[in-house]
This record gives structure tokens, sequence and C-alpha cells, in this order.
């Protein structure tokens, strides 16, 4: 049991500490976690996602990179065009996370509580 956590980077001391730090830096951006959960339900091209956001190409590529170089997100070319989508389901699972904690700061018992089902985040902007 011991070998699963420190394989998984769960201990305090685990190597992977400084990494899930980076990874909360890396998400400390309202356009990148609003870029994540656009892609979630599949790869979207630059000048999708830049139309949802209400950004432009440029400032959406920029976040894009940043993500692309971390390994959040990959892509795939198609042409002329570039379509990225989630690298794995970890990405989005921090951002529902990160946003059910946000509920929780709100006081009262948060949205996601209430649901039956699993709750539904909508992409504000």
């Amino acid at each position: 049991m011991d070998a699963d956590r420190q394989v998984c980077g769960r201990d305090p001391d685990s190597q992977f500490v400084e990494l899930a730090v980076e990874v909360f830096a890396m998400l400390a951006d309202a356009t990148r976690v609003k870029i994540i959960l656009a892609l979630r339900d599949g790869e979207r091209a630059v000048s999708e996602l830049a139309e949802s956001l209400d950004k432009t190409p440029a400032s959406v590529s920029q976040h894009l990179a940043k993500l692309r170089l971390a390994r959040f997100v990959t892509t795939r070319q198609e042409g002329t065009r570039v379509f990225y989508r989630l690298e794995n389901e970890h990405a989005s699972q921090l951002v529902s996370d990160a946003i059910f904690q946000a509920e929780h700061s709100l006081g009262g018992t948060p949205r996601h509580h209430h649901a039956e089902t699993e709750p539904e985040i909508e992409a504000a902007s």
C-alpha cells in the first residue's frame, strides 16, 4: 500500500508536490480555466474558442501555447486549421473541483450538492 501512495505522488514528501504547484499556477488564469471548460466536449479551433470566450484569437493562441507546453492540451492539424483538445480528463476534473470548492466559499449548501446527477458546470464569460 505504501508503495502505491509514493508511486502516485500523494505523499507530502513526494517529488510531485512542486509539479502540482506548477499545475495550479497554470490554472491561476481565468482565460485558461475557460479554455479548459470549453474543451470538455471535444476539440475546437482557435477561432471557435476565441469567439466563445469573447477574446482575440491572438490572446487565445498565447494561452493555448502555455497549456500545450504544460501538456494540458494537444493539437491536431487539418489543412491550415489547428484543433485543440484536452490531453486527458484530469485538467477538466481539476477545474470542476475548483469550481465546486468556489461554490463552498459562498456559504450555504452549494448547488452541486443539490443535484441528483453529476452537476453541470457552465463556462461563464
